[in-house]
């Protein structure tokens, strides 16, 4: 029996891009570079599965029902396939807008319902932090702090998982909103992230000890929202325009030179989904989404372009480090420049290999809804990180950070999981 057609269901989402699932031509190139496909291999998880799903849902022959979103929601968005697909169908703009339409048939998941109500409130957000540093040392078990992580839940749903420590105080509660630098020297607004702000405050330091280093003004917009990934990816596209207009009223009011993350997912959003997704979908926003992207860079990128020099001394322990390249910045081609930063660090060896591209599994609230399935694709960054023989993992992604600490303390490895810029202020001189 056929579903209902899209007469009498509103598909607008997947509309607006129907020219897009035309482009795929069924080849199945992206099925040997997707990270979910190669752990579960059923052909709905692949992004030609998916997109015979979203095609299926268009004519009314796939139904809007639980297993449809069950297998929309087994991809990671890393771009993986679009960055591999010959005729550039953008298969996580397609999967996006499919999550979309389920949520307007079958209503947010409770995890999208619980985003919409804490991250709209950026007050809520801090009141939960607080609460949370209170409660979670009485809730979680601590595991060893040389494992990078903190704290291990007790309860048989989250008996596996390892988390972060909270702080004390979100990074943003920190420091003033500006800090003047020198007159020669561009104006550079930080966007934080949720995870540097909630969970990674070091992060956030380190990023504003080198912008100072370099002498810029830094301006950290204290009206700053979540980027609204979390939200989209659950297809919901109006917390995610509500944080979006944040941002963008937020940021353009720095009056800033540069805009600059050191959130691969955060950049990520800012580049691809504001113009993508927002921009084309209220053309009122589009040359202002346009106009974020243009300005936005991560922060090796900004590091390189302003001459980052570490001390000359040499002093400190030597390292031998692991560069996991984070989806979002692979996606952009932020390849180069955070290598070219570590190689000039004295006392560190970089160890580069073919597998340092592979995607780690978190793919944000994926984790969350198929743990075991993330962990798997987890389990070949793990491999290739033993081979290495290194005792320090950099990336530019506190979420990746996350995710990797989380695989290696299951492993009981003592590898030390960090972000690049706390590497990188370490050396710094600054700190000498």
């Amino acid at each position: 029996m056929r579903c209902r057609n899209i007469k009498t269901l509103d598909m607008e989402p997947l509309a607006r891009i129907e020219n897009e699932l035309k482009k795929c031509v069924k080849c199945g190139a992206c099925r040997a570079h997707c990270p979910v496909f190669s752990v579960l291999g059923r052909e709905p998880v692949s992004a030609r599965g998916k997109i015979a799903l979203a095609r299926g849902v268009m004519t009314g022959t796939v139904p809007l029902d639980a297993r449809t979103r069950a297998d929309m929601s087994k991809c990671l968005l890393c771009g993986r396939c679009v960055e591999k697909c010959a005729n550039d169908v953008p298969t996580d703009l397609i999967v996006l807008a499919a999550r979309e339409v389920l949520a307007r048939k079958r209503g947010l998941t409770p995890l999208s319902r619980m985003i919409r109500l804490l991250f709209g409130s950026r007050k809520l957000m801090n009141g939960c932090a607080l609460l949370a540093n209170v409660a979670l040392p009485l809730l979680f078990r601590r595991i060893p702090a040389s494992s990078g992580l903190r704290l291990r839940f007790p309860f048989r749903f989250f008996s596996r998982r390892r988390i972060p420590a909270m702080p004390r105080r979100p990074f943003l509660d920190r420091h003033p909103e500006v800090t003047e630098g020198r007159p020669d020297r561009p104006r550079v607004a930080y966007f934080i992230g949720c995870m540097t702000n909630f969970m990674y405050p070091q992060i956030g330091e380190a990023a504003l000890g080198l912008l100072k280093e370099l002498g810029c003004t830094v301006i950290i917009p204290k009206d700053q929202q979540c980027c609204g990934f979390p939200a989209i990816s659950g297809g919901d596209f109006e917390t995610f325009r509500f944080l979006a207009e944040k941002n963008l009223a937020a940021l353009e009011k720095c009056s800033a030179d540069v805009i600059v993350t050191a959130c691969a997912s955060c950049g990520g959003a800012f580049h691809r989904l504001y113009p993508r997704v927002l921009g084309e979908r209220i053309p009122g926003l589009a040359s202002r989404c346009e106009a974020l992207a243009e300005k936005t860079v991560d922060a090796a990128v900004l590091l390189q372009r302003f001459g980052f020099e570490p001390s000359a001394d040499g002093s400190g322990s030597c390292q031998r480090v692991f560069y996991h390249d984070p989806c979002h910045l692979r996606n952009r081609s932020v390849v180069r420049e955070p290598r070219q930063l570590l190689r000039s660090l004295p006392g560190l060896e970089l160890v580069d290999t073919e597998r340092a591209a592979s995607c780690c599994g978190l793919g944000g609230t994926f984790n969350y809804y198929h743990y075991n399935t993330s962990m798997e694709v987890n389990a070949g960054r793990l491999a290739a990180i033993a081979d290495s023989k290194a005792d320090t993992v950099a990336t530019g992604c506190p979420g990746c950070m996350m995710q990797i600490a989380d695989g290696l303390s299951r492993g009981r490895s003592g590898i030390r999981v960090r972000h690049l810029l706390e590497i990188l202020a370490e050396k710094s001189p600054g700190n000498r």
